[in-house]
């Protein structure tokens, strides 16, 4: 059936087009949220039951990871229904539940559409597959193989090995950059495109205020299948298994990155004003992350934000590395907006990542909330949650067993969340979870901070109202970025409010002294610094300073 005859009449909310200028968002995975029906897998229903919850932090929208019906060899991303609700997470009539509760209560929904591909179980790949004139035989990448046998070209997937699967009946290749149960769809063909859109009319329709867009650099591949360079051994510089996984050997130029990918931006960015909705893409690219930011997002006629990697690596962020970030993303993209997130479902959690301490946890947590852009945070992030560690035959991640034991897969940041200390599973699911509840998270419950007064969680709710009450950091300008020693600071200006913003990311105190002017301190409920009597603003260990100008 058409995506377009299932479209339901009734249309969301009417928002600002610009509210998500400057948003928090916070991201959910629905596998390990919350269980309402006792089978171990979170559920839609049991979003539900937590936005009160997710309205308590004062976040501007949420993004909810993939729920439609899918074989889950890829955990959700590999869909074989854009417009149904697999059953492990509920029905339709759960995802309008849960889209007018969120809305009652303030918080826009944002869903992740996986457009780059499809499952093999797909109804749209069986019908591909089944012969070479079907009416949609060219709805994904096929090709012959070349006379010795081999597939088309060099590519590799990212989960291990060749990019081309053989299929027997066709006597083809198909093009998988994910699973060989993951076959890209072909964006050269338009009626491929055009039932993608019906896809996104589909859920915007039933009031989404818009799209988390999966691998949004994807999308389209080099026509010719040219094969791709190799890449010099020190610009291997993957977020993901750099050191074991072939994939990061390649200098991608045509496999993902093609120009005609804006073509269909823009169409997909006309669906979204028709409805007040926007879009944050998910930027793939260890080497040209931001410049792709740039281009996808400037213009106002594409999408309206991007997240790239630089702050999902491996490496603690210092000063100096932030400052070459923003001044580089300055350069490629002065009309761009990033997205900025220290932490998701793909790679391991920032806070065991970095290894940081708590104070350091709230300097990070204040200082992404003072960055030019809009921000992304991750179930588990307000509890300082640390990755868990599992053992092999707890991993349910087709990455991590492909790569084991050099990477650990992507399950160490997927286990359950928690909310209640002293009951079973933490509260989490009355039943045996998915994957275990990780025993170093249940001291971190919901329940145990909310009782704590200096617990992260109030920390997290504290700097996000702060955010809010000041126009200049949500949507002002970022300019005098400077480094001194393990000190950054920066002004944040819009509509005459200036922010002078400086954060101390070392252990050690640090002294600095403000730009001209009177400035009167805020922010002292997140342990900001103001000038002292001998006009130095002097900084405790992980200590911010923050201050308007009168």
């Amino acid at each position: 059936m058409s995506v377009q005859t299932l479209l339901q009449p009734e249309r969301g909310l009417e928002l600002s087009p610009e509210w998500w200028r400057g948003a928090v968002i916070y991201q959910i995975y629905p596998r390990s949220y919350q269980d309402s029906n006792g089978d171990g897998i979170g559920d839609l229903r049991g979003i539900v039951e937590r936005l009160p919850y997710i309205a308590s932090l004062g976040v501007d929208a949420i993004w909810i990871s993939p729920f439609f019906t899918s074989p889950m060899k890829d955990f959700g991303y590999d869909v074989s229904d854009y417009c149904d609700v697999d059953p492990m997470f509920g029905a339709l009539s759960d995802f309008d539940a849960l889209v007018g509760m969120a809305h009652k209560l303030g918080i826009k929904v944002l869903i992740d559409l996986v457009l780059s591909h499809t499952s093999d179980q797909h109804p749209w790949f069986k019908e591909s597959r089944a012969s070479r004139d079907n009416a949609r035989a060219n709805w994904y990448v096929w090709s012959d193989a070349k006379p010795d046998g081999t597939p088309p070209n060099n590519w590799l997937s990212i989960f291990g090995g060749s990019a081309w699967a053989w299929d027997t009946t066709r006597c083809q290749y198909y093009l998988h950059n994910f699973l060989s149960s993951q076959p890209d769809l072909n964006f050269h063909e338009p009626a491929v495109q055009e039932e993608l859109l019906n896809v996104a009319r589909f859920w915007l329709e039933r009031g989404v205020n818009g799209f988390r867009l999966d691998t949004i650099n994807f999308y389209v591949h080099d026509y010719q299948l040219r094969n791709n360079p190799p890449l010099p051994p020190e610009q291997r510089n993957s977020t993901i298994a750099p050191a074991v996984n072939p994939y990061n050997y390649q200098e991608h130029i045509y496999d993902k990155n093609q120009p005609e990918n804006l073509d269909f931006l823009r169409r997909f960015r006309a669906v979204l004003d028709t409805y007040g909705a926007c879009a944050v893409g998910e930027v793939g690219d260890a080497q040209k992350g931001l410049e792709i930011l740039g281009e996808y997002t400037s213009g106002g006629d594409k999408v309206q934000m991007c997240y790239a990697f630089e702050f999902l690596a491996a490496d603690s962020p210092s000063a100096a590395r932030i400052s070459a970030v923003l001044h580089h993303l300055d350069h490629v993209a002065p009309d761009g907006w990033a997205c900025w997130a220290f932490s998701n479902h793909d790679v391991p959690r920032h806070i065991s990542r970095w290894d940081l301490s708590p104070a350091a946890a709230r300097a990070y947590a204040t200082l992404m909330m003072c960055l030019r852009g809009s921000v992304c945070l991750y179930q588990g992030e307000e509890l300082g949650l640390p990755e868990a560690e599992l053992c092999f035959e707890d991993l349910q991640d087709p990455y991590g067993i492909q790569f084991w034991p050099e990477f650990k897969g992507r399950d160490g940041c997927r286990t359950p969340m928690v909310w209640t200390g002293a009951v079973v599973n933490g509260g989490f699911s009355t039943a045996l979870p998915w994957l275990p509840v990780a025993r170093e998270h249940v001291g971190l419950a919901v329940d145990m901070q909310e009782r704590a007064p200096d617990a992260l969680l109030h920390h997290y709710r504290r700097v996000i109202a702060f955010r809010r009450a000041h126009r200049a950091l949500t949507h002002g300008s970022l300019r005098d970025l400077h480094v001194s020693g393990d000190t950054l600071s920066f002004i944040r200006e819009e509509a005459g409010e200036v922010m002078f913003c400086a954060f101390n990311l070392s252990h050690d105190p640090a002294t600095l002294y403000l730009p001209d002017g009177h400035w009167v301190p805020v922010g002292q409920e997140l342990n900001s610094s103001g000038p002292g009597e001998d006009g130095l603003v002097h900084l405790g260990p992980w200590q911010p300073c923050l201050v308007v100008k009168r």
